[in-house]
Order: structure tokens, then C-alpha cells, then sequence
């Protein structure tokens, strides 16, 4: 529902609004404590209005209400715990890391046996904390966990993150005020039970770490995290049946009370020889794909792999590689289109032009 304005809004049509937002709120499924408390906010604002009051009040509660009812409160996946296929997308995502594929199989394997014992009751599962270099794959073995189980995946980054109400959210005191991103990706993800990614813990600023990790603690602790409170939502909001994954270059600061609620999973560098099989099986088909471009159309020749790769060297991931890539298909996509060609084989003697 859009906010409604101060200044346009008659006082017929603000009653009009009260009765609307009624609506939207008896067709919500809601927990009943919290459709009580909204409904005698509702009836509040109502009683003010009839005398005259702000019509601020009216947008604050329109926006709480139309929060409320889009949070998934009841709605959740139903999980898919085959490790067996859960091993073919681990495969296809991820070349080579046999340990950590492995570790995460072993995961997957309690969640299953958590099922079959109470196939009602909520997973319990470490909270895996994939460390490493920029590029190593940690965001993608999240992206794995939640394809292979059939949930949502959601990302909530800290890189800059400067305050923990941007993780908590603020109190309904403003029509500025708004949710924390932690309800924001439940509303994203539009399940309970969503896979959260929360991406580069090292990366949020100095000054907001000591408050920050204290939200952390809360969302990864099991005791906690069942009647987790957003600030400006005002009512606990069940957390225990979400899947957490966290990622950090490095753990340095990381408070040691998070640490503690996470199983560390170090991430390796990739060599040459990873970088090239990651490129040819991975990155080139991926790119190939989202461009349109088909196998007939661009072919790179084994020499050029090695070339492009050993600049790299110093680089632990796969970053740089895969901008290297984006750029053959994109520059092999212009040639296409302008026609100056059908289809085109990188080999040593033309590289340059392509490779920067």
C-alpha cells in the first residue's frame, strides 16, 4: 500500500484508508496477539482522526500494517533432503573441494535424519561459517545448500554495515521509520524458513561491531532466535526454522561469542590448473549461456587457457578470471551482431584482441 500524503489526504478519504487497512488486516494470516494489537492501533488512529488529530499517524500505521502482513508468518518450503542429488548440484557448482563438498553432505545427512526422526518438528543444524579469499566460492556453497533443499536463499550483506538498527530495524516513531534487514529478507524470501546468507561478517565498520555482533549473537543462538523482535515490527518473529550461513575473509573481527554459534569451514586458494577447469567447465558456459552464444559459435583453444590464467597467479580466487571471460563473450557477441563474423576460435595469434 502506498503511504498516503498529509497534505492530499481529506478527512473522508482518511476513513476510507481505516477501512482498508481493516481489510487488509482480517485477510492476513497473522499470529492473534499480534491481529489484536494491530487492529486496536487501527482503532486508535480511527478515534484521533475523527477529532482532529495528524494524519502522520496514519501513514506510520498504514506502513506497519502493510509490513505485518506481507511477513511470512505461516508460509514455508517444504525441504528436499536427497544427498544424493543434493551431491549432482555440488557438482555442477563447484569443481574439485571434495573436503568441503563433503562436509556440507555430512550436513545435509542430520538435517535428513532430523526429518525422518520428527518430520513436524524444526531442523537443528550448525551454522556453517565459509572463510576464504575473495572468489574462493563461499557464496556459492550457500546458493548449493538452499538449491539442494528446495528453499529460498536470502543475502544480507554487512560489507559497510554501519549500524546494528540497519540490522534490527527502527522503532515506529516516524513515517521514516522501517524493518530491519533481517525482516526484510523474510519478506523477500516470502517463507519462514528461508536459507540467510549473511555475507562478509568482517566487512562491517569499526565502530558499530561491538552492537552489530550482538544482533549476530541473537540470530545464530538456537535459545534466541525463536522470538527474534525487529524494532519497528514490535512482535517476536520465529527465526528458529531459518537456515544461517555466514562468509568472511577472515575472522580477526569477528567477536568471539559468534564465533562461538559457528562452525568455521576454511576455503582453499585455487592453483592454475584449478582456475583453468574452473573456466572451461564453470565460467565460459555460464557467460555463453546468459549472452545466447552456443559452443558452435566461440571455442578457446587449450594454449589460451593457460595464458589467461598465469597473470592470475597471485590471485587466490576466480575473479578476476571470470571478468576475463565476460569479456571474450562480450567483445565475440559484438563481433556477432555487427557482422563480422559467425564464429570465432581464441588460439595465440589472435588472443590480444579479445584478452586485455
Amino acid at each position: 500500500m502506498d503511504n498516503l500524503s498529509a497534505n492530499q489526504t481529506s478527512p473522508q478519504n482518511s476513513l476510507s484508508e481505516i477501512e482498508k487497512l481493516k481489510v487488509q488486516l482480517q485477510s492476513a494470516v497473522l499470529p492473534a496477539n499480534l491481529h489484536d494489537k494491530a487492529l486496536q492501533q487501527i482503532e486508535r488512529i480511527n478515534l484521533t482522526l475523527k477529532y482532529g488529530g495528524s494524519l502522520t499517524q496514519l501513514d506510520i500505521t498504514a506502513k506497519y500494517i502493510d509490513w505485518i502482513t506481507n511477513l511470512p508468518w505461516e508460509k514455508k518450503t517444504e525441504d528436499i533432503l536427497d544427498i544424493n542429488k543434493a551431491k549432482v548440484f555440488l557438482d555442477q557448482n563447484h569443481y574439485g573441494l571434495e573436503p568441503i563438498k563433503r562436509r556440507v553432505l555430512e550436513y545435509l545427512s542430520v538435517l535428513a535424519l532430523q526429518k525422518q526422526r520428527a518430520p513436524t518438528g524444526t531442523l537443528h543444524a550448525p551454522n556453517l561459517f565459509f572463510v576464504g579469499l575473495a572468489g574462493t566460492g563461499k557464496t556459492t556453497f550457500a546458493k548449493s545448500i538452499a538449491e539442494s533443499m528446495g528453499r529460498k536463499l536470502v543475502r544480507i550483506p554487512f560489507g559497510g554495515l554501519s549500524s546494528a538498527v540497519d540490522l534490527r530495524g527502527q522503532s515506529k516513531t516516524s513515517p521514516e521509520s522501517e524493518p530491519g534487514m533481517v525482516m526484510k529478507a523474510l519478506r523477500r524470501a516470502g517463507t519462514k524458513n528461508p536459507v540467510i546468507l549473511l555475507d562478509e561478517l568482517d566487512r562491517c565498520t569499526p565502530e558499530s561491531r561491538s552492537s552489530i555482533m550482538g544482533v549476530l549473537i541473537e540470530l545464530l543462538d538456537p535459545g534466541q532466535n525463536a522470538a527474534y523482535t525487529d524494532y519497528f515490527i514490535d512482535y517476536p518473529f520465529d527465526l528458529s526454522q531459518c537456515l544461517f550461513v555466514a562468509t568472511a575473509n577472515n575472522t580477526n573481527s569477528i567477536a568471539t561469542a559468534v564465533m562461538d554459534r559457528l562452525e568455521l569451514i576454511q576455503m582453499p586458494s585455487y592453483n592454475d590448473q584449478d582456475k583453468i577447469e574452473i573456466g572451461k567447465r564453470f565460467v565460459l558456459p555460464r557467460f555463453m549461456k546468459e549472452s545466447g552464444l552456443t559452443n558452435e559459435q566461440l571455442k578457446i583453444e587449450d594454449t589460451v587457457w593457460a595464458k589467461m590464467v598465469r597473470p592470475l597467479g597471485f590471485e587466490p580466487g576466480i575473479r578476476s578470471l571470470e571478468r576475463e571471460i565476460e569479456t571474450i563473450v562480450r567483445k565475440i557477441a559484438y563481433k556477432i551482431v555487427s557482422g563480422q563474423g559467425t564464429s570465432f576460435v581464441l588460439n595465440d595469434e589472435n588472443m590480444r584482441e579479445f584478452v586485455g
